[in-house]
């Protein structure tokens, strides 16, 4: 059995349980002084305070300092080619993102660099983001297709996600989202487009059993309502829980769509009304939101505490992606819900580690420290939850501990 034993913690912070908090629950952390945690081939075994029991293999001394869960990272568009740095200066000068997107940049573009991309590329260069993303305290992620929008293109990167899967240490859950746009060859038969993903698409996304999600970009010139309706039940007729992008950009009732469906996640929701709130509420809907994405495009906040007072359990994740937020930093993250979404601390905790493992069906097994859950840490270089919400622009990460094996920032900021 290989064991580690962490002591000498100054404040052990994190939520409980297995399932996503809600309401004034989402603020309930718990905290530990002085504790230590005993690892058992990678899963906690012990969790308490004082002295330690005796440990026959690894000990780790935190130095006195904060540990939390690992991050979770629950929505990002992980496998692309190329970048779209060139939309930058389009930006600067007025363009908005649907502008930018029906000339034949965004995700078309994206698109266009993925399809000639090898899967070979594609891997090595995600590979790299899950390095960074791991620097930065990120222990599990969510991973999207939806810039192949053709079949074989879209498996390609779900096979690249399936690898990262076997290949490196983050946890990654596969969503299918092969609507994320019209493509520009059916722009012209979007019917056809739509069928195609329900008949051709998610048939052989689940014979290969390659992605656990349908997501869909429910959008004023992407899917509307109603094919959005037809896209997440075809998923769910082939046993992917649905994910929706919704009220982003305008409130066109993806919000409502995602409570009447039940999705596990909705996700933006930028502009989400008190209707879709209240939608969110009742079908048990996860806010998945994304704050560098506001911040990156200069758009407004998505209503977060509402949602949170209205009962709607929040997460938060990056959304990293080439064009409308290209971060992988996660305290970021942390640092927008506390400025923009006047979320507490202990709100964002619960946000970035629980609420963002529920929202990739994972909470059983990962976003908090408790005896029974897989060994997924970071010691922070910091003694409170509140100094890596306040600090900002530093990476604070000491250590990250995944599945028991310890991670060490080194010298230039990444892990070794």
């Amino acid at each position: 059995m290989n064991t580690l034993l962490i002591t000498n913690i100054g404040t052990l912070a994190t939520p409980a349980g297995t399932a996503a908090k809600s309401g004034g629950a989402q603020g309930e952390i718990r905290t530990l002084r002085g504790a230590w945690i005993l690892i058992e081939d990678g899963v906690i075994a012990q969790v308490g305070t004082g002295t330690p029991p005796a440990c026959a293999g690894e000990t780790l001394d935190a130095g006195g300092a904060l540990v939390t869960p690992g991050l979770v990272d629950a929505h990002t568009h992980l496998v692309f080619g190329g970048w779209r740095q060139n939309e930058l200066g389009l930006k600067l000068h007025g363009k908005t993102y649907l502008e930018i997107q029906n000339a034949g940049g965004g995700i078309q573009s994206t698109t266009n660099a993925t399809r000639t991309a090898s899967e070979e590329t594609l891997t090595e260069k995600a590979r790299l983001a899950l390095d960074e993303m791991m620097a930065f305290g990120t222990t599990a992620c969510e991973a999207k297709s939806g810039y192949g929008l053709a079949t074989e293109h879209e498996l390609k990167q779900l096979r690249t996600i399936r690898r990262l899967q076997q290949e490196h240490p983050m946890d990654i859950a596969a969503t299918f989202m092969g609507a994320h746009l019209i493509p520009a060859e059916y722009k012209q038969n979007r019917k056809e487009y739509v069928r195609l993903v329900c008949e051709e698409m998610l048939p052989a996304v689940k014979e290969q059993g390659i992605a656990k999600f349908c997501d869909v970009f429910c959008e004023a010139d992407t899917f509307t309502v109603d094919e959005s309706r037809q896209i997440l039940e075809a998923g769910l007729r082939c046993g992917l829980r649905p994910k929706i992008h919704a009220d982003e950009i305008e409130p066109i009732g993806g919000s409502v769509l995602a409570g009447e469906v039940g999705a596990i996640s909705a996700e933006h929701l930028i502009v989400c009304p008190p209707e879709g709130i209240k939608s969110l509420a009742k079908g048990g809907v996860i806010a998945c939101l994304l704050p560098a994405t506001s911040f990156y495009l200069g758009a407004a906040f998505a209503p977060a505490r509402a949602m949170v007072e209205a009962g709607v359990p929040v997460a938060m994740a990056t959304d990293f992606n080439p064009g409308s937020c290209p971060c992988l930093n996660m305290q970021l993250v942390m640092n927008l819900g506390c400025l923009k979404y006047k979320l507490t601390p202990e709100e964002v905790l619960t946000a970035v580690t629980l609420n963002g493992a529920a929202a990739i069906d994972m909470a059983d097994r990962i976003g908090s420290v408790e005896a029974g859950k897989q060994a997924d840490l970071v010691i922070w270089e910091a003694e409170d939850l509140n100094y890596i919400c306040y600090r900002f622009g530093s990476n604070l990460v000491r250590n990250v501990i995944k599945r028991g094996q310890i991670y060490t920032k080194a010298a230039k900021g990444g892990l070794s």
